[in-house]
């Protein structure tokens, strides 16, 4: 199903041979002598009870050219903190579980609270934001790949081809993030597919031209948790701590890094993890929550950028939106009808409709606060702030794992 396509503002790289993973792990084994690669896995504990974390687990265990992984272990009691650390016992390389939840870190997020500088509030994005701090603390590793732990079909070909590109040193690219078909008997993805695709287009109805948007609109997945990058971008970036993550994360890199050295490549013929329910009675929750949360980062990145829309300008937009996101269904019901695969309308439809309740009701809330939660600041500006604090981190690792075995003796 691979094609060969090259659109939009940076380099797509097909997956034209899919039994290349032998190739591409001796490669980067190679490689890895010369160039550190770490791996961050955020995770909530309640992810350690289903098959997909111990498929990775298993399939991590045959990598070789891994530096370091971190295990962002979030919203997990002592008991259960042990039971995810025994389950990476073993694998190769360096290993660090790091206890969100752990009183020693804890003491770090208020210390930043003292020095003026929020760490957001729990979440994958401050998971991810304290992981790359930890990695860069640690000094080992050149580049961070990140992807999520429920992937339920999990092949260690997909970390392969995430760390490749920004690891190989003759590809030049420092950004690289991942795409897949989220299909089964039916098109999964409605957040990317209903919403995100027909927004960044009605957006560039009312803001023709704009940079940002045509970047993100040359990924094939912006919405994808799965990333690979240069260790020096992970110093300099900041990001959100909710839902906006996905699509901060990419700002911040058309900020920071050229397109140029900015690439997708296609992880996988076959993608599963959880499916996140529709809420479509509770905006606060699931992939209306969801929706807002992506839109308010996409105004607000808008505004940075020197386009602000007007309340008729959002109410344009929604209308623009809906149009849009109808026309992509008949796109859809149509590829679904050629591959011979379920299509419910209705369902389609319905998510339209919550999607354009989320993308109002976050126009609502950037009018009256555009500044919005603060973003998880970059880490040249936490140690200007408190120079030791890379140490200070190292420590709080260090102290809740000898706590955790000082309960255990």
């Amino acid at each position: 199903m691979a094609d060969f396509h090259q659109s939009g503002m940076i380099t797509t790289l097909h997956r034209l041979n899919p039994d290349g993973r032998v190739r591409l792990e001796m490669d980067l084994e190679g490689l890895s002598e010369r160039v550190s690669i770490g791996l961050v896995l955020p995770a909530l504990y309640s992810e350690f009870r289903a098959p997909a974390m111990h498929r990775i687990v298993n399939e991590l265990s045959h990598v070789r050219y891994l530096k370091h992984v971190v295990v962002a272990l979030g919203r997990a009691t002592h008991d259960e903190y042990l039971h995810a650390k025994s389950l990476f016992d073993g694998l190769p390389g360096s290993v660090t579980i790091l206890w969100i939840d752990s009183h020693p870190v804890k003491q770090l997020f208020q210390l930043l609270k003292q020095n003026g500088i929020s760490a957001g509030e729990d979440g994958k994005g401050r998971s991810c934001w304290l992981s790359y701090g930890y990695l860069l603390a640690s000094g080992d590793c050149d580049v961070i790949a990140v992807h999520d732990c429920d992937i339920k079909n999990y092949d260690r070909d997909l970390l392969a081809r995430l760390c490749y590109p920004v690891a190989h040193p003759d590809l030049n690219f420092e950004f690289c993030k991942g795409y897949y078909a989220r299909v089964t008997n039916f098109m999964h993805g409605r957040v990317t597919r209903l919403f995100m695709t027909p927004v960044i287009r009605a957006m560039d109805s009312l803001a023709p031209g704009a940079g940002f948007l045509r970047f993100l609109d040359s990924f094939r997945y912006p919405l994808a948790g799965e990333f690979a990058m240069q260790a020096d971008l992970a110093r300099i970036n900041r990001i959100p701590g909710d839902w906006g993550l996905e699509v901060g994360v990419l700002a911040e890199i058309y900020r920071n890094c050229s397109p140029s050295r900015t690439c997708q490549v296609d992880l996988a013929d076959d993608y599963d993890h959880k499916h996140q329910d529709l809420s479509t009675t509770d905006c606060s929750g699931g992939l209306s929550r969801m929706a807002c949360e992506v839109a308010r980062t996409l105004y607000r990145t808008m505004a940075c950028e020197g386009v602000v829309f007007t309340p008729d300008d959002f109410r344009t937009l929604e209308v623009r939106y809906i149009r849009l996101a109808q026309d992509l269904i008949e796109s859809y019901y149509a590829d679904a009808v050629l591959n011979g695969i379920e299509f419910n309308r209705h369902a389609e439809e319905l998510a339209v409709s919550v999607f354009a309740t989320s993308l109002r009701r976050a126009a609502q809330q950037f009018l009256q606060d555009p500044v919005g939660a603060p973003l998880l600041p970059n880490w040249n500006r936490v140690l200007t702030a408190i120079p030791e604090f890379f140490q200070l981190l190292v420590e709080a690792v260090q102290e809740s794992n000898e706590r955790a075995a000082v309960c255990v003796a």
